[in-house]
């Protein structure tokens, strides 16, 4: 487990994000994980609220997905949950079958976004399966994404894609997410704009920490 400045976020919630890498090569030390060091890189530089992080790295197995999923949102109380891997055709390819077994709800239009940032640079993009849904407790929820395997399309889909001037060309999911977080009852979270640029309804608005 590591820590991103542990302290309250602004509704004196700690913000938790749970990584989780699903491999069996990488969970067996055949090679090097690469799914959560890009993972960590990258939230480092996107929120400026302080949270904890919770990492997991496991294989290719249905149940030990699911059991780790609920692990991580029911006993470490993550408001996050980002996995990379095993969203592709593949016969042990269950990441998105472990992720709805353990849903309230589904939540579609992030794996819509995901694909349509991918397509932009292969067609084979369309075989990802890559979902996101929400679970939810009596007393908590948490929203869990499934993100591709590599640190390159990690990033383009958290980010999104600008073009040389730096404007957006396709938004990424990450700027959803903020605000999602806000309507299951999760810490309010904030963003660096550079990297990833948060949107609210004014009405969700709040004023910066001081």
């Amino acid at each position: 487990m590591t820590s991103q400045n542990p302290s309250n976020s602004a509704n004196n919630q700690e913000l938790v994000i749970g990584l989780v890498s699903v491999s069996d090569r990488a969970s067996g030390g055949v090679y090097e994980d690469k799914g959560i060091p890009a993972l960590n890189e990258w939230l480092a530089g996107a929120i400026t609220t302080p949270f904890r992080v919770e990492t997991r790295l496991i294989p290719d197995d249905r149940a030990n997905i699911e059991a780790t999923l609920v692990e991580l949102v029911d006993t470490a109380r993550c408001h996050l949950v980002l996995t990379t891997g095993g969203t592709g055709p593949a016969r042990r390819d269950v990441t998105p079958e472990a992720t709805l077994a353990v849903a309230t709800k589904e939540m579609p239009g992030f794996g819509e976004q995901m694909r349509q940032i991918s397509l932009r640079f292969v067609p084979t993009a369309i075989l990802s399966r890559q979902t996101a849904v929400i679970r939810e407790t009596d007393a908590h929820a948490a929203l869990i994404m499934n993100l591709p395997g590599q640190p390159k399309s990690i990033k383009e889909t958290l980010e999104g894609l600008k073009d040389d001037a730096g404007n957006t060309v396709v938004g990424g999911i990450f700027a959803a997410v903020p605000y999602c977080i806000d309507l299951i009852g999760g810490p309010y979270m904030e963003t660096n704009p550079a990297v990833s640029k948060t949107f609210r309804p004014k009405s969700a608005l709040r004023p910066p920490v001081a």
